[in-house]
């Protein structure tokens, strides 16, 4: 183990000062379901993390680097370098698939290539690098890794709106339109915050909130293509 994690830290061009996050970061849950005797943790909480930390230095590395760019567009934008098929395509050209720990059931269906799988670790590396070194080695980190790809997509004359993508996915997955119901509405007339649900059929996927109807179904529309893009 030490042996892959030392080749791992150099394909990530990072060197933790407690290798025990990075070792942590790469546990899926599906072994935990083989080794049930283990006291161990899968790697959820770091993702959960990572995902967090993602958004936050994506959205802060557009706002800078494209100051003509309206809200929409920097959503947008935001969707697709943090979208599973985007964060997967990182995640292959490092290999991550090859380190990661996972059941003897899970491997042989293809785990070390599934992107969603993928996508998810690379999520729980980056809350190990953050956890271990802080938001200075994660801004260097993603200027390594995300960056280069990011000013790619923002080049491209057409964004998908996050509605769309989930649109899309809905379509080809589940043969499904989706649909925008607003579920609550809270505040005063001039601070309100909406509560709106992305639905398939009359199945509730995701919600989400914003201070418009307009920003509460995109913000359901991104978590409902994560939850989506993990249905085969």
């Amino acid at each position: 183990m030490n042996q892959n994690l030392n080749q791992l830290q150099k394909q990530l061009k990072i060197k933790f000062q407690d290798e025990k996050h990075l070792s942590q970061a790469l546990v899926h849950r599906s072994y935990l379901n083989e080794k049930q005797k283990e006291k161990s943790e899968s790697n959820e909480r770091y993702e959960f993390l990572g995902d967090a930390v993602l958004e936050l230095w994506t959205s802060e590395t557009i706002f800078r680097l494209f100051p003509q760019f309206p809200e929409g567009k920097l959503t947008n934008l935001r969707s697709l370098v943090v979208c599973t098929q985007n964060l997967a395509e990182v995640a292959k050209k490092i290999n991550l698939g090859d380190y990661i720990v996972m059941s003897k059931g899970e491997e042989a269906n293809g785990g070390h290539s599934n992107s969603s799988l993928l996508a998810d670790t690379f999520e729980s590396v980056l809350g190990a690098v953050y956890l271990d070194q802080g938001f200075t080695a994660i801004d260097k980190f993603l200027q390594n890794f995300i960056l280069p790809g990011l000013k790619k997509i923002s080049k491209q004359k057409i964004y998908k709106d996050p509605k769309s993508i989930f649109q899309e996915l809905a379509q080809a997955k589940v043969n499904i339109t989706p649909e925008y119901k607003t579920i609550s509405e809270t505040g005063p007339d001039h601070q309100k915050i909406f509560k709106v649900g992305a639905y398939l059929k009359d199945k509730l996927i995701a919600t989400g909130t914003g201070p418009s109807k307009q920003n509460a179904a995109e913000a359901a529309s991104v978590k409902a293509t994560k939850i989506l893009e993990y249905k085969v």
